[in-house]
């Protein structure tokens, strides 16, 4: 099912798959334009400063990160970019050796697929560049709730979603995210594109549960990789394994948590 935006979802196939069923979508609204490097640069300053108000984690065993992916159509044109930025994150986490992820995606009619939770980040990366792209609304509201079930069995120290608009009932999407906010589970989310209805509701999403937003595109690329390998690390070890970790954005992070 698609909505001219055309958007897909993935199959991971797993025996942790949760059940999911369809959800009303609304039709969503583009504002496209180029992003300049101030605007790049002044979505990374309020991104850091999200990350200062959340503080820093004190590490209590191995961390656990749900990483959640639009795959529908719409995202096709910068796929190949952003899995590529989603595996350097997970490279990151190699020096720190703590951080189980979980990859949700979802996709076409109603398809909402988890993996299972997997400390090898060359497993997990070599999984997400299997995710294809088909058409299909967003199941965001399917995204927080799996968090929180997960969350609710065992701790998880953040959530991180990538995608670039949004169909659904913000009321709705801000209760489950009320409900993370409650089991002390941060949403990083990281928009692509330029999505008015998509940046209300994703910076909504951030403030309920003190996480971050930030948007990229191509020109941007840099620095949300460098961002996203900082919350990768700062979820599996705290402020000892950011300070270890090389790059822009593990530095710009921890000068705002001192």
């Amino acid at each position: 099912m698609s909505d001219g935006k055309g958007k897909a979802k993935t199959d991971t196939r797993s025996a942790n798959a949760p059940s999911v069923a369809a959800s009303n979508k609304l039709p969503s609204e583009q504002r496209p334009g180029p992003m300049t490097a101030r605007s790049a640069d002044a979505e990374v300053a309020e991104f850091v400063r999200r990350m200062k108000e959340l503080g820093p984690r004190t590490a209590t065993g191995r961390g656990r990160l749900v990483f959640a992916m639009d795959a529908t159509m719409s995202r096709q044109p910068t796929w190949d970019m952003a899995l590529a930025l989603q595996a350097d994150m997970f490279r990151a986490v190699k020096a720190v050796g703590g951080l189980d992820v979980q990859l949700v995606y979802f996709r076409g009619a109603g398809e909402c697929r988890a993996s299972k939770w997997v400390s090898d980040p060359d497993a997990l990366a070599a999984l997400m560049t299997g995710v294809s792209c088909a058409g299909g609304y967003t199941q965001i509201r399917k995204v927080l709730s799996h968090a929180r079930a997960e969350a609710a069995k065992k701790s998880v120290n953040a959530l991180v979603y990538v995608g670039d608009c949004m169909e659904e009932d913000i009321d709705d999407l801000c209760g489950r995210a009320g409900e993370l906010a409650l089991l002390g589970v941060p949403v990083f989310l990281f928009q692509e594109g330029r999505d008015g209805r998509a940046e209300r509701a994703f910076r909504e999403l951030a403030r309920l549960t003190k996480g971050a937003y930030c948007r990229f595109d191509a020109g941007s690329a840099a620095q949300l990789r460098d961002l996203l390998s900082a919350v990768a690390v700062y979820a599996a070890g705290g402020r000892k394994a950011l300070e270890a970790l090389s790059g822009r954005g593990a530095r710009a992070l921890l000068e705002q948590l001192k």
